[in-house]
């Protein structure tokens, strides 16, 4: 057994900046990864992170536009957190070394994002998550933060209600390990895997959110899923809103700027939800192009693309075979991001003692019912600032409690009965079959007999996953038994998002019901919450924090 002061599952923006934190406390702070952290999936995000750096500018501004974004469902207390706190950030990973790029006068450069009304999202080209976890690891080492990469939690282990540390599979050997801690942060982004057509990593399954399930947190505003407006059809790979930041158009088949008739006033810079439906419409409709639409770049030149979109034309040309400096990128709607997840307070504590979440994986509810582009860096940042403030207070003021003597003995087992068993379903199969669940039934529009069918649907598999069985049943980096395990926790997952979407009669947000196409702030300004109760999800309520801004119809 190993013991620490932290042991903070997922090595992504949030986890690393919780574990810096925590370090700079004095304490003893260990990051369990399945994927080396600079592999994480924060690396993917491009476009840029939102702070209010300009005297023309205010973090009220960027409040009001994260409500708005949010349809009103974000907790105003914690988003005012948020923004006001953005600033002091940017700062601060300037200071670590991030290398942002300037505008003329020498300043950090911002540019402008869908659904606010100001230019404040900080960027590095169209690499800023790349650049900003590399910062972020620079710092891991400098701080000499622990690292177990390759290794995957199987369980928080919770005795008393406490945390107590978790058990983790170290995948090079298969063996499994206690790793004993006063508190355990989990960090481990979202759950795009879920779903067949996404811009997430191949690590991105949700993992964390099981975990916390088990360990008996609750999961808070789980239907409200992001559908990314501009991914390549066939790989699902991210096309920056930063594209359309910087200028870019959405074309139908007809030539025809079609934004203007969703979105007069911003057109093609509208909030993710709203360009994502108005995509939607028009490829159902028939004014789709093979199923996408057109992203037009062609009229920015060269120069300007090379300059602010050279990964954008690099990945284009190599994964849709188009220069979009010569022709419009074909893009469709993805599932992006988790806007639900882990409900925690300000400083990332979770209704179970010693338990701690942070980062995409979280639900402190600064994304309410949509989220802005540039604001999912910063909330990976700031709070995972926070987190690390938290867990490190719980961790001085808390003495080590006893690990489970039991604990690795039944994870031991629960793994031992998988590999062992002779004949069984493909999980492979199962997981492409749960995908396509998500994809047909908790799509961008929804209804009541697609939810309940899907809901349906996918019981059933997780009745049939209980019968998995393995091809590989060795023990060095046996990948087929980590997506089993990983699988297991989708499923918790995608029936959570079901189970809230089935019951939240309204249109808000990424969540829109074509048998309900309204919002309806008199029954549904609350937060749905599930918890995991005898192997069976049940479903709360919890009312949504109004500060400064009454909620109001939202037009862009």
């Amino acid at each position: 057994m190993v013991i620490h002061d932290i042991v903070i599952i997922g090595g992504g923006l949030a986890g690393m900046r919780a574990a810096i934190e925590a370090s700079r406390a004095g304490l003893d702070a260990a990051i369990v990864s399945k994927i080396y952290p600079v592999r994480s999936h924060s690396v993917a995000a491009q476009g840029g992170i939102n702070a209010a750096l300009k005297d023309t500018d205010s973090w009220e501004n960027h409040a009001f536009d994260t409500v708005k974004g949010s349809d009103y469902l974000g907790d105003q207390d914690a988003i005012e957190l948020l923004c006001k706190e953005a600033p002091f950030d940017i700062m601060e990973l300037e200071k670590m070394g991030a290398i942002f790029s300037r505008d003329p006068e020498g300043r950090i450069a911002q540019r402008p994002f869908g659904g606010a009304g100001y230019p404040r999202t900080c960027y590095l080209a169209d690499r800023t998550g790349h650049a900003l976890l590399h910062v972020m690891y620079e710092q891991l080492v400098k701080h000499e933060v622990v690292l177990y990469d390759e290794w995957h939690v199987v369980k928080v282990v919770v005795e008393d209600g406490t945390a107590r540390g978790v058990i983790a599979l170290e995948l090079s050997t298969g063996k499994l390990h206690r790793l004993h801690s006063k508190a355990v942060l989990i960090a481990t982004g979202g759950y795009g895997r879920v779903f067949r057509t996404t811009t997430n990593a191949l690590s991105s399954t949700g993992d964390g959110m099981g975990l916390a399930l088990d360990a008996g947190a609750e999961l808070m505003d789980m239907e409200f899923v992001q559908f990314h407006p501009t991914v390549l059809k066939r790989t699902g790979i991210l096309m920056t809103e930063g594209c359309r930041g910087e200028g870019g158009y959405l074309l139908n088949s007809k030539g025809e700027r079609f934004m203007s008739r969703y979105a007069p006033k911003v057109q093609e810079l509208a909030s993710r939800d709203v360009v994502s439906r108005a995509e939607q419409t028009e490829i159902e409709e028939g004014r789709g192009v093979d199923g996408c639409v057109l992203l037009d770049l062609r009229h920015l030149g060269a120069d300007k693309i090379n300059r602010k979109l050279p990964q954008i034309r690099s990945l284009a040309i190599n994964f849709a075979g188009v220069d979009p400096v010569e022709k419009p990128i074909p893009v469709k709607p993805g599932a992006h991001y988790s806007m639900g997840g882990i409900r925690t307070d300000f400083d990332g504590a979770t209704t179970v003692p010693g338990l701690y979440a942070a980062g995409e994986c979280a639900c402190v509810s600064v994304h309410g019912a949509n989220r802005l582009g540039g604001n999912s860096l910063l909330e990976a940042i700031v709070f995972g600032r926070r987190a690390g403030i938290g867990v490190s207070n719980f961790s001085e003021s808390n003495g080590l409690l006893p690990f489970p003597a039991t604990a690795l003995k039944e994870a031991a087992f629960e793994v031992a009965d998988i590999t062992k068993r002779d004949s069984g379903e493909s999980p492979a199969a199962l997981r492409e079959e749960m995908a396509g669940v998500m994809e047909a039934h908790s799509g961008i529009f929804r209804d009541r007999t697609r939810l309940t069918d899907g809901l349906r649907k996918l019981r059933d598999i997780r009745e049939r996953f209980k019968g998995v069985a393995l091809t590989d049943r060795g023990d060095y980096y046996n990948n087929e038994l980590l997506q089993v395990i990983e699988l297991a926790q989708m499923l918790k997952i995608s029936e959570a998002i079901l189970l809230g979407a089935v019951e939240r009669e309204e249109s808000r947000g990424s969540h829109f019901r074509t048998d309900f196409p309204l919002r309806n702030d008199k029954d549904w300004m609350k937060h749905t919450l599930v918890s995991l109760k005898d192997g069976e999800m049940k479903l709360g309520y919890k009312a949504v924090t109004v500060t400064k801004f009454q909620p109001q119809e939202r037009k862009y």
